[in-house]
């Protein structure tokens, strides 16, 4: 005879209620009211209502909502624009918002209508003018605020678009405290006026000398995008990918102009500049175009991916594919057996497909999916390098040779990886510098965004974030001193470093930045001399080997104040002298002026204030290595007696009344 519980059904498993004994369920439906896992601390309640519809909980008919797109849009933003961000970094939303209304531009170009984009970029209002067919007249309303709804649908009109579902100038619109679209088709125009996605104005006529085109402007919600601010280089660096990518476009962003005559070959060029081991290998069809280098200042390989035109941050099929048919035709070439990493040890390269319908794995099209391209891709990639590599065989043979001492020294690296690792078991199971956090950063299940390891100095500068940090997110690594300058050393150095190879064990970036732990790498230093160099030398450390944690932008440091300027009733802190100066005048009597020389010596309480909410963080910018390899050989380089001479010649030193 079977046990029934309180709610008179039969018990399927071996879980009763803690109160009555009686009741089976483990959930929040029996009439008991518990909620698993809280069996035995709740009061016992038994109700009438023995299926514990409760009617704060009531589920039904009203419970259900249909939005409209406006609505879904601005309720739901990442699914449109992906982060909403600051503007700080390179994918945040108000930048996807400029790339939407350009790649309908570019579109244009690509069809053969419009060869110059123009950009006008004010404070936070963007406007954009491209000179290609314009959109219809009579659906100019529909084709910016009606989703899935635009021409993208039809072949005959738009061959290789990045536009797929009709829904990029609609997420803009309704993202826009405003919005004005203008279109000019044939001496006549028509142009409509939205904020906010909502509908203000309608206006049309005859426009007799405006050429034939759109006019895009928009500012983005303020109450959207808050603490936006647009800056200027990273506009840069999407306008030049543009051009890259469509030889013979020009793009003038406020009287600059973005063109290039050879495509992803200039892309290269500019990324490695003198730093290439042989001239760039380059192919370039209607539908595939590649180019690639080995470069002597590098360290992992560094690939560049575009679907129609779209820069794809995170790859897909079309780069996956590219770099297996680059495999399998140098080893075919070289009659070898090498491995990928081997190949592609020190490698810089790009590669752009054209495509008819390609399937991103979401709106914000940072990464392919169509993988069905993938077999013929690594045919056509495979078949076009051997065909190059047999046509200059100076080259062919300098890229074999380049290999074959990669492969060389990844055996001789594999050895000392191997004693590092035998070598850090025998010290600990465990990190002995980290103090690590409870979530992580999971990129694949798109987990652990705002999770961050503080990278300080010291002991006692760790002591004090340890006491008010935030367990769950932030995570503390603590470096025994000065690091070493890494700059002019080779990979194995990580391995030979004790304190390196700890580093690169905690962040988990041995081999890519698929497994990176942490989505802020904050470095945590003093403010004195000291604290820089070590600033200088980590910021060393991460460019020299590790730079795709700088390029995607996950590197910060933090400023911490310089100054307390305090009275009886308030406490300023200043982060410059500038503050200091300010804040003595706005307390004006009693006051006490305190300098903070190191973390260390900031209380607990004073320093959560420092890593909470209103955090402040500078993000390390990426430059190219063409830009940047110079400053670090010189500031970071076996120059000693230059820099000293530099100094002599530009030291300036205050003189006091």
């Amino acid at each position: 005879m079977r046990k029934t519980d309180c709610c008179g059904f039969p018990s399927s498993r071996n879980l009763f209620c803690r109160n009555c004994s009686k009741c089976p369920c483990a959930f929040s439906w029996h009439g008991c009211k518990l909620t698993w896992p809280n069996f035995g601390k709740t009061q016992h309640n038994q109700t009438d209502n023995h299926m514990g519809r409760d009617s704060e909980h009531n589920y039904d008919e009203s419970k259900i909502k249909t939005l409209s797109s406006l609505e879904h849009i601005r309720l739901r933003t990442g699914m449109y624009i992906g982060r909403i961000g600051d503007g700080s970094h390179y994918d945040d939303g108000a930048y996807i918002l400029l790339k939407e209304v350009i790649d309908n531009a570019i579109d244009e170009y690509i069809m053969g209508f419009g060869k110059e984009i123009v950009i006008e970029i004010e404070d936070k209002k963007v406007i954009v003018r491209d000179y290609g067919r314009g959109i219809p007249l009579g659906k100019v309303v529909d084709c910016v605020s009606t989703i899935n709804t635009g021409a993208k649908y039809n072949d005959e009109v738009f061959q290789f678009s990045v536009g797929l579902n009709g829904v990029g100038t609609k997420a803009v619109n309704a993202l826009s405290q405003l919005f004005r679209v203008r279109s000019h088709r044939d001496g006549q125009y028509a142009e409509a006026s939205f904020s906010k996605g909502n509908l203000k104005e309608r206006k049309k006529g005859k426009c007799k000398d405006e050429v034939n085109g759109t006019y895009v402007e928009f500012i983005p919600d303020a109450g959207i995008f808050k603490k936006l601010q647009l800056r200027p280089e990273l506009i840069e660096r999407r306008l030049k990918h543009y051009s890259y990518l469509n030889s013979g476009l020009k793009l003038i962003c406020n009287g600059e102009t973005f063109y290039s005559r050879h495509g992803l070959l200039d892309l290269i060029k500019e990324d490695v500049d003198d730093e290439a081991i042989y001239p760039p290998i380059y192919y370039s069809s209607k539908t595939l175009e590649f180019c690639f280098t080995h470069s002597t200042g590098r360290s992992g390989e560094t690939f560049f991916s575009f679907v129609n035109g779209q820069y794809t941050s995170d790859g897909g099929t079309h780069l996956s594919a590219f770099r297996e048919g680059l495999l399998k035709a140098v080893n075919e070439y070289a009659k070898g057996k090498f491995d990928g990493d081997d190949v592609r040890e020190c490698m810089v390269g790009a590669v752009a497909i054209r495509l008819q319908d390609p399937m991103f794995e979401s709106q914000t099209k940072n990464k392919l999916g169509n993988t069905e391209i993938r077999s013929d891709l690594v045919s056509r990639v495979r078949e076009q390098l051997l065909h190059l590599l047999h046509k200059d065989k100076a080259v062919a043979e300098k890229l074999v040779a380049k290999v074959e001492d990669t492969r060389k020294l990844r055996k001789e690296l594999m050895a000392v990886k191997k004693l590092a690792r035998e070598r850090a078991k025998a010290v600990s199971l465990r990190i002995p510098q980290l103090k690590d956090c409870k979530k992580h950063l999971n990129k694949k299940k798109n987990k652990g965004e705002g999770t961050m390891v503080f990278i300080t100095e010291g002991v006692s500068a760790a002591g004090s974030i340890v006491s008010c940090r935030d367990v769950n997110t932030q995570a503390i690594f603590t470096l025994k001193g000065k690091p070493l300058n890494v700059w002019d050393l080779k990979r194995d150095v990580v391995y030979k470093n004790d304190e390196m190879y700890n580093l690169m064990c905690c962040l988990g970036i041995e081999n890519s930045l698929d497994d990176l732990r942490y989505d802020k790498v904050i470095l945590a230093t003093d403010a004195d001399v000291d604290g820089l160099h070590i600033r200088n030398l980590m910021i060393t450390y991460f460019f020299r080997f590790f730079d795709q944690l700088i390029y995607e932008g996950h590197l910060y440091i933090l400023e911490t104040p310089l100054f307390r300027v305090r009275n009886k009733k308030k406490t300023i802190y200043c982060y410059s002298e500038a503050e200091r100066d300010a804040a003595v005048k706005k307390l004006a009597r009693g006051i006490e002026i305190t300098r903070f020389k190191g973390l260390g010596e900031i209380s607990p309480s004073e320093f959560k204030y420092f890593i909470g909410e209103d955090m402040r963080l500078s993000q390390v910018e990426y430059a190219s290595h063409s830009d940047a390899s110079h400053i670090f050989s010189f500031y970071m380089g076996r120059n000693t007696p230059q820099r000293k001479d530099y100094i002599m010649e530009n030291l300036i030193v205050p003189v006091e009344d």
